[in-house]
């Protein structure tokens, strides 16, 4: 678990997007931060934010490539 702090006009949307890569993480973001959705959409600047550790992506097999001239 990370925490991070935010800067102006941060949401906890775009905080997982920079953080995370995604939005997919926001409800867990809510979870983790008890209180954090009574302060308003635009979170007060320096607002202490924990994250969820992020899931390791499946790896995708490697193929070789084709290259059609030598």
């Amino acid at each position: 678990m990370a925490t991070v702090r935010t800067i102006q006009g941060d949401t906890v949307d775009r905080i997982c997007y920079r953080h995370l890569g995604s939005t997919a993480a926001v409800t867990a973001v809510y979870a983790l931060n008890p209180g954090l959705c009574e302060r308003g959409p635009v979170l007060p600047t320096g607002t202490e934010v924990r994250l969820p550790v992020p899931e390791a992506a499946p790896r995708t097999p490697t193929h070789s490539s084709i290259q059609l001239w030598d």
